[in-house]
């Protein structure tokens, strides 16, 4: 109709900015994300930090005092969780057990997260920009992305947001970048298997392709050994190259790539793309065991056309069996729509579940450093919720990645669990995050609640999130009275559906706590 919709909207979100704009003709007014604070060692690793520490000055020392220093800290590591948290062996050499837990707790060190809410106009620019769109006059545009990613072009904020030419994705940085996330994953796959892995599953969302211009895809290309080509003095994408086995030096990655609603509908020729490929590579005169693309299959999904999401409806929150099967089936249902190099997509439920089968690895990438696999139910809906349709289908049970590019010089790939544990100890569990949601009333309670929703989640689904991790959370908001009075106060509902969410955790035989104070608690609550 007539009447002007004006959306104050995050600046880092372009997916959900543009999909305004397509359904309601809104002008989205871009607004910074909380701002960020460093992390630190949290209280329960101190000891093992000193441990490190001392270790790494122990060089020349006599060997004794070097084997008692590495015995101390694999115990104090096994002891605090951290061991569990990074699915070490028991017969983990020393060199790997002790380089693994050092960068473990340099990465809790190096970890931000946002303080509190963003207040809208507290951002130079914001108030001018909507008072302009109220007096009907024009707003500027101004492009989305991730301030905190080195996108100092989003500033000042309170402009109309766009984000990027479809056709120009994946860009030539996007390329270079993706490569490095590729080479990163490979690493570590083979550091956890001693080998590439056999099929991966890629999942690409289009808010975060809009937010790098593609370097997620490019990763997957680069994974089976393609590339893109530009129009020469062009930034467009024209279509793409085949590297060599030679300068590749590895075999070819069998990828299947699982994409969103949006993706779909904003970036159909990269599906296109991806699918072409596919099908040169099945040209090529290489053995099966370096192109495993000589088998032709379809390898894009996604949902039905007009669908976005996964569907998944109660089935993440009810802890039994039955909706861990339903929550697999909805993945399954939302996913199982190919599409073809011709841009059309068909249903392929049996296509899917073959690909799906046939995979022993899948990897989802964030980009974005102001949010966490803890922040949103998408992060747990799509990568636990493709364990549990592995699950569905009687499958092996994957390896499941977490690729953290939110630092794009030194990407890191994580199991989920271990990004699970790092997001809960630099973040979730820290006093100064709970302290600084308590500054915001109402909306802050439910901030709170919602993390351990997706925990929860996260933990039904996929069974990645260890019992103390859970712990750590209840003592950090429930287990501390500040916490539990603000919430009393501001959001009563939000304390009620953590008690019960926490005792439902403990009867799903989810979580078996290792305090006797925090057991007390929930059956004195019961």
């Amino acid at each position: 109709g007539p009447t002007p919709v004006i959306y104050p909207f995050i600046v880092n979100d372009p997916g959900e900015a543009a999909q305004a704009k397509r359904r309601i003709g809104a002008v989205t007014l871009g607004h910074l994300p909380p701002p960020m604070v460093a992390s630190s060692t949290p209280p329960e690793l101190l000891r093992l930090e000193r441990l490190l520490d001392e270790y790494s000055t122990a060089d020349g020392l006599d060997p004794a005092r070097r084997t008692r220093l590495i015995a101390s800290i694999r115990d104090e590591a096994a002891a605090s969780g951290v061991a569990q948290d990074l699915g070490l062996p028991p017969d983990a050499t020393p060199a790997e057990a002790i380089t693994r837990i050092d960068r473990f707790v340099c990465d809790l060190k190096e970890s931000q997260f946002g303080h509190g809410l963003h207040v809208f106009g507290a951002g130079e620019g914001e108030t001018d920009g909507l008072l302009a769109a109220l007096n009907g006059q024009r707003v500027a545009p101004g492009p989305a992305g991730s301030p905190n990613r080195g996108r100092s072009d989003v500033l000042p904020t309170g402009r109309n947001l766009y984000s990027v030419d479809p056709r120009a994705v994946p860009s030539r940085n996007a390329h270079a970048q993706g490569v490095k996330l590729a080479e990163e994953l490979i690493r570590r796959h083979l550091q956890d298997h001693g080998d590439y892995p056999r099929g991966l599953v890629v999942d690409l969302w289009g808010s975060a392709t809009m937010r790098t211009a593609g370097e997620e895809f490019a990763m997957a290309l680069h994974l089976a050994g393609l590339a893109p080509k530009w129009d020469d003095g062009s930034a467009r994408v024209s279509g793409f190259e085949i590297l060599p086995l030679a300068l590749l030096g590895r075999p070819r990655i069998d990828v299947t790539l699982r994409v969103s609603g949006l993706f779909r509908d904003v970036f159909p020729t990269l599906a296109q793309t991806f699918e072409a490929g596919a099908e040169a590579l099945s040209q090529r005169d290489e053995t099966a065991a370096d192109n495993p693309y000589t088998t032709r299959a379809a390898r894009v999904f996604g949902p039905r056309p007009g669908l976005y999401g996964l569907g998944m409806g109660t089935a993440a929150d009810t802890f039994t069996d039955e909706a861990r099967q339903a929550a697999g089936e909805a993945w399954l249902n939302a996913s199982s729509w190919a599409i073809g190099p011709d841009g059309q997509s068909h249903e392929a439920r049996a296509a899917l579940e073959q690909r799906i089968l046939s995979a022993d690895s899948f990897v989802h990438a964030q980009d974005l450093p102001e949010t966490d696999v803890l922040i949103a139910a998408d992060y747990a809906a799509h990568e636990a919720g493709f364990a549990a349709a592995v699950a569905r289908l009687g499958g092996a049970k994957p390896s499941l990645y977490h690729l953290d590019a939110t630092r794009p010089d030194t990407p890191h790939a994580r199991t989920l669990t271990e990004e699970i544990a790092r997001v809960t100890r630099a973040r979730a569990a820290n006093p100064d995050w709970a302290d600084g949601m308590m500054n915001h009333g109402f909306r802050g309670g439910a901030e709170i609640a919602a993390t351990l929703d997706h925990m929860a989640a996260f933990a039904h689904l996929a069974g990645v999130v260890p019992p103390h991790l859970f712990d750590l959370y209840h003592q950090a908001t429930l287990g501390r009275a500040e916490v539990r009075d603000f919430l009393a106060r501001e959001n009563p509902a939000a304390l009620a559906a953590m008690e019960d969410l926490f005792r439902r955790l403990r009867d799903a035989g989810l979580w078996l706590t290792r305090r006797n104070s925090i057991a007390a608690t929930l059956d004195g609550a019961a």
